[in-house]
């Protein structure tokens, strides 16, 4: 699946945390994907392996490059051929349908 890689404007949505049932339904559209954290900081995530450093950073800068497009930031975290991508949203205090666009966005580039 190829997700195009262009500006959402997130300030004409009206973002809201998903329920149980849609983090489940959606969860279940993404490889690798999991929940983590609870309450406020429920987020999903995944770790993404490479075979050396400079792969790990040129992922690192792939996904700062769609994080700035679409104005979501994840969190990072990078070590030596890793890096795990966790996503939620801090406005809803939850997961909405921003995070698994980007999540789709992320996977992509290794596509």
């Amino acid at each position: 699946m190829k997700v195009p890689l262009k500006k959402k404007d997130w300030s004409s949505e009206r973002r809201r945390s998903m329920t149980a049932t849609e983090l489940v339904t959606h969860l279940a559209k993404l490889e690798g994907w999991r929940l983590t954290g609870d309450g406020p900081t429920l987020a999903i995530e995944k770790t993404f392996s490479f075979v050396n450093y400079y792969e790990t950073m040129a992922f690192v800068n792939a996904v700062a490059l769609v994080a700035h497009i679409q104005d979501h930031h994840p969190e990072l975290s990078v070590q030596y051929g890793q890096c795990t991508v966790c996503f939620n949203t801090h406005d809803v205090q939850g997961i909405s349908s921003t995070d698994f666009d980007c999540a789709a966005q992320v996977d992509a580039l290794l596509k």
